[in-house]
């Protein structure tokens, strides 16, 4: 993932997941999903370092009252590669997830399309509300740098790691009496 050209637009509102596309109808980003061979581009994602993620949003959750999920995925599905770009597709999948369907709306779901070179953040809307925009484009700005040098773990460590600090800043809890309502299990969608 050394691509020069990448290009980060956290999202910073969650929309229904049957909404219309944003984005124009591309045959070239449906060829790149059709051209894309995994095994070229994501070796790093062994199950050690699956472990290491999963490890990561566990902490990533620990003393305030949110949740946080993060999905690596190699392409957009070729259904909706025509008409949905990563930002659409990570709204799709923070609805999938339900990650909207967290008691304080506290949810952040971190996306990683492999083959698109994106990196999405989506925030609910009880987070969002105290955070500004150029936060998240800051801290995704720091992942990708790190993602580019081919630091891809270290690099979402440490976005998932500012996540729950920023998390911790505006929710802090000790003891979370809901518990954890989503996995934390990394999410790879092939």
């Amino acid at each position: 993932m050394t691509d020069t050209n990448v290009k980060l637009e956290p999202l910073h509102d969650a929309a229904s997941p049957t909404r219309a596309p944003t984005t124009n109808p591309s045959w070239a980003r449906w060829w790149r999903q059709v051209a894309f061979i995994p095994m070229l581009h994501n070796r790093w994602l062994t199950p050690a370092n699956s472990q290491q993620l999963t490890e990561a949003v566990s902490k990533a959750e620990a003393g305030h009252r949110g949740e946080v999920v993060l999905v690596v995925e190699n392409t957009l599905p070729l259904d909706i590669a025509r008409h949905h770009d990563s930002r659409d597709r990570a709204i799709d999948l923070f609805g999938l997830y339900r990650v909207w369907d967290t008691d304080d709306n506290t949810g952040v779901l971190v996306y990683l399309n492999v083959c698109e070179h994106r990196l999405e953040v989506v925030a609910d809307r009880g987070i969002n509300a105290q955070v500004m925009p150029s936060m998240w484009q800051a801290m995704c700005d720091k992942a990708i740098e790190g993602i580019k040098a081919g630091k891809q773990v270290d690099s979402l460590c440490g976005l998932l790691d500012d996540v729950g600090q920023l998390l911790r800043q505006h929710y802090r809890l000790s003891h979370d009496p809901r518990g954890n309502e989503l996995p934390d299990k990394v999410v790879y969608l092939r």
